[in-house]
Protein backbone atom coordinates (compact mmCIF):
# COMPACT_ATOMS: atom_id res chain seq x y z
CA UNK A 1 0.00 0.00 0.00
CA UNK A 2 2.19 2.89 1.26
CA UNK A 3 5.97 2.32 1.14
CA UNK A 4 6.67 5.41 3.23
CA UNK A 5 5.13 8.66 4.46
CA UNK A 6 7.16 11.85 4.13
CA UNK A 7 5.73 14.84 5.94
CA UNK A 8 5.60 16.91 9.10
CA UNK A 9 5.19 15.41 12.56
CA UNK A 10 2.15 17.11 14.10
CA UNK A 11 1.44 14.96 17.16
CA UNK A 12 3.07 12.23 19.22
CA UNK A 13 2.14 10.10 22.21
CA UNK A 14 3.17 6.69 23.50
CA UNK A 15 3.69 4.33 20.53
CA UNK A 16 1.95 6.71 18.14
CA UNK A 17 2.78 9.61 15.83
CA UNK A 18 0.78 11.66 13.32
CA UNK A 19 2.47 12.61 10.06
CA UNK A 20 0.88 15.39 8.01
CA UNK A 21 1.30 14.71 4.30
CA UNK A 22 -0.34 17.27 2.03
CA UNK A 23 -2.84 18.32 4.68
CA UNK A 24 -3.84 14.77 5.64
CA UNK A 25 -2.77 13.49 9.07
CA UNK A 26 -1.76 9.82 9.05
CA UNK A 27 -1.81 8.08 12.41
CA UNK A 28 1.11 5.65 12.67
CA UNK A 29 1.82 3.14 15.40
CA UNK A 30 5.55 3.36 16.10
CA UNK A 31 8.30 1.78 18.22
CA UNK A 32 9.97 3.56 21.11
CA UNK A 33 13.10 3.97 18.97
CA UNK A 34 11.20 5.59 16.10
CA UNK A 35 9.30 7.85 18.49
CA UNK A 36 12.59 9.04 20.01
CA UNK A 37 13.75 10.20 16.56
CA UNK A 38 10.66 12.33 15.85
CA UNK A 39 10.18 16.01 16.70
CA UNK A 40 6.85 17.83 16.46
CA UNK A 41 6.97 20.44 13.71
CA UNK A 42 9.88 18.78 11.91
CA UNK A 43 9.81 16.90 8.61
CA UNK A 44 10.26 13.13 8.90
CA UNK A 45 10.08 10.06 6.71
CA UNK A 46 8.60 6.83 8.03
CA UNK A 47 8.72 3.50 6.23
CA UNK A 48 5.29 1.95 6.59
CA UNK A 49 3.49 -1.33 6.95
CA UNK A 50 -0.28 -1.33 6.42
CA UNK A 51 -2.38 -3.85 8.33
CA UNK A 52 -5.81 -4.03 6.75
CA UNK A 53 -8.71 -5.90 8.33
CA UNK A 54 -12.43 -5.91 7.76
CA UNK A 55 -12.97 -3.29 10.46
CA UNK A 56 -9.61 -1.50 10.56
CA UNK A 57 -6.82 0.08 8.53
CA UNK A 58 -3.74 0.41 10.73
CA UNK A 59 -0.45 1.99 9.66
CA UNK A 60 2.82 1.07 11.37
CA UNK A 61 5.70 3.47 10.83
CA UNK A 62 9.46 2.94 11.18
CA UNK A 63 12.30 5.44 11.18
CA UNK A 64 14.64 3.10 9.31
CA UNK A 65 14.25 0.18 6.94
CA UNK A 66 15.92 -2.37 9.24
CA UNK A 67 13.14 -1.91 11.82
CA UNK A 68 10.49 -2.41 9.18
CA UNK A 69 12.16 -5.54 7.88
CA UNK A 70 12.46 -6.94 11.42
CA UNK A 71 8.77 -6.17 12.00
CA UNK A 72 7.73 -8.00 8.85
CA UNK A 73 9.96 -10.94 9.76
CA UNK A 74 8.33 -11.23 13.20
CA UNK A 75 4.89 -11.32 11.58
CA UNK A 76 5.85 -14.59 9.86
CA UNK A 77 5.90 -16.30 13.27
CA UNK A 78 2.62 -18.01 14.15
CA UNK A 79 0.89 -16.22 17.00
CA UNK A 80 2.81 -12.95 16.61
CA UNK A 81 0.66 -10.07 15.39
CA UNK A 82 1.50 -6.44 14.62
CA UNK A 83 1.03 -5.22 18.21
CA UNK A 84 3.30 -7.91 19.63
CA UNK A 85 5.92 -7.29 16.94
CA UNK A 86 5.85 -3.55 17.67
CA UNK A 87 6.25 -4.23 21.39
CA UNK A 88 9.24 -6.50 20.73
CA UNK A 89 10.98 -3.86 18.61
CA UNK A 90 10.30 -1.22 21.26
CA UNK A 91 12.42 -3.32 23.64
CA UNK A 92 14.90 -5.17 21.41
CA UNK A 93 16.93 -3.64 18.56
CA UNK A 94 17.00 -5.42 15.17
CA UNK A 95 20.61 -6.54 15.69
CA UNK A 96 19.91 -7.89 19.19
CA UNK A 97 16.82 -9.65 17.90
CA UNK A 98 18.95 -11.38 15.26
CA UNK A 99 21.49 -12.35 17.92
CA UNK A 100 18.77 -13.70 20.22
CA UNK A 101 17.53 -15.91 17.40
CA UNK A 102 21.02 -17.14 16.56
CA UNK A 103 21.97 -17.87 20.17
CA UNK A 104 18.57 -19.11 21.34
CA UNK A 105 18.56 -16.42 24.04
CA UNK A 106 14.87 -16.43 25.00
CA UNK A 107 15.44 -14.24 28.08
CA UNK A 108 16.07 -11.26 25.81
CA UNK A 109 12.59 -11.71 24.37
CA UNK A 110 10.76 -12.48 27.63
CA UNK A 111 11.79 -8.99 28.83
CA UNK A 112 9.21 -7.67 26.37
CA UNK A 113 5.82 -6.89 27.99
CA UNK A 114 3.28 -9.49 26.87
CA UNK A 115 5.84 -11.96 25.51
CA UNK A 116 5.99 -15.11 27.61
CA UNK A 117 8.38 -18.02 27.45
CA UNK A 118 6.21 -19.97 25.00
CA UNK A 119 6.04 -17.14 22.45
CA UNK A 120 9.76 -16.40 22.86
CA UNK A 121 10.60 -20.05 22.19
CA UNK A 122 8.33 -20.10 19.15
CA UNK A 123 10.00 -16.98 17.71
CA UNK A 124 13.45 -18.51 18.18
CA UNK A 125 12.45 -21.92 16.85
CA UNK A 126 10.68 -20.72 13.73
CA UNK A 127 13.17 -18.00 12.83
CA UNK A 128 16.24 -20.06 13.67
CA UNK A 129 14.99 -22.68 11.20
CA UNK A 130 14.63 -19.89 8.65
CA UNK A 131 18.15 -18.73 9.50
CA UNK A 132 19.56 -22.19 8.71
CA UNK A 133 17.78 -22.23 5.35
CA UNK A 134 19.01 -18.73 4.49
CA UNK A 135 22.57 -19.68 5.46
CA UNK A 136 22.37 -22.67 3.09
CA UNK A 137 21.04 -20.41 0.33
CA UNK A 138 23.88 -17.95 0.85
CA UNK A 139 26.46 -20.71 0.73
CA UNK A 140 25.00 -22.35 -2.38
CA UNK A 141 24.82 -18.97 -4.08
CA UNK A 142 28.52 -18.43 -3.36
CA UNK A 143 27.89 -15.10 -1.69
CA UNK A 144 31.20 -13.63 -0.50
CA UNK A 145 30.68 -12.82 3.15
CA UNK A 146 34.25 -12.09 4.13
CA UNK A 147 37.04 -9.76 3.15
CA UNK A 148 38.94 -10.94 0.05
CA UNK A 149 41.55 -13.56 0.92
CA UNK A 150 40.12 -14.31 4.36
CA UNK A 151 38.29 -17.55 5.08
CA UNK A 152 35.57 -16.74 7.59
CA UNK A 153 32.64 -18.28 5.73
CA UNK A 154 32.14 -20.88 8.44
CA UNK A 155 32.35 -18.52 11.42
CA UNK A 156 31.04 -15.23 12.70
CA UNK A 157 30.66 -13.66 9.25
CA UNK A 158 28.42 -16.55 8.20
CA UNK A 159 26.35 -16.20 11.38
CA UNK A 160 25.94 -12.48 10.79
CA UNK A 161 25.06 -12.98 7.13
CA UNK A 162 22.43 -15.59 7.97
CA UNK A 163 20.87 -13.31 10.59
CA UNK A 164 20.80 -10.40 8.15
CA UNK A 165 19.13 -12.61 5.55
CA UNK A 166 16.41 -13.47 8.05
CA UNK A 167 15.95 -9.74 8.69
CA UNK A 168 15.08 -9.38 5.01
CA UNK A 169 18.36 -8.31 3.43
CA UNK A 170 19.12 -9.71 -0.01
CA UNK A 171 22.23 -11.68 -0.89
CA UNK A 172 23.56 -8.77 -2.95
CA UNK A 173 23.00 -6.27 -0.12
CA UNK A 174 24.78 -8.50 2.39
CA UNK A 175 27.66 -9.17 0.04
CA UNK A 176 28.17 -5.49 -0.80
CA UNK A 177 27.96 -4.40 2.85
CA UNK A 178 30.37 -7.12 4.03
CA UNK A 179 33.01 -5.92 1.59
CA UNK A 180 33.00 -2.50 3.27
CA UNK A 181 33.96 -3.74 6.74
CA UNK A 182 36.74 -5.76 8.34
CA UNK A 183 34.77 -8.73 9.64
CA UNK A 184 37.87 -10.23 11.23
CA UNK A 185 38.10 -7.36 13.71
CA UNK A 186 34.42 -7.33 14.72
CA UNK A 187 32.10 -9.49 16.80
CA UNK A 188 28.95 -10.97 15.23
CA UNK A 189 26.87 -8.25 16.91
CA UNK A 190 29.14 -5.49 15.59
CA UNK A 191 29.12 -6.97 12.09
CA UNK A 192 25.31 -6.89 12.11
CA UNK A 193 25.26 -3.33 13.48
CA UNK A 194 27.72 -2.12 10.85
CA UNK A 195 25.88 -3.77 7.99
CA UNK A 196 22.57 -2.28 9.16
CA UNK A 197 24.25 1.13 9.33
CA UNK A 198 25.79 0.76 5.87
CA UNK A 199 22.55 -0.35 4.25
CA UNK A 200 20.27 2.14 6.01
CA UNK A 201 18.29 4.22 3.54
Amino acid sequence: MFYYLNGTVTHTEQNMAVIDVGGVGYKCSVTAYTLSRLTIGKASKLYTYCHIKEDAFDIYGFYDISEKRSFEMLLTVSGVGPKAALSILSTVTPENLALAILSGEEKMLTRVPGVGKRIAQRIILELKDKTSKEAANLQSAGVPIAMPGKDTTGGKAADAAAALAVLGYSQSEISAAMRQIDVEALSVEDIIKQVLKNTMK
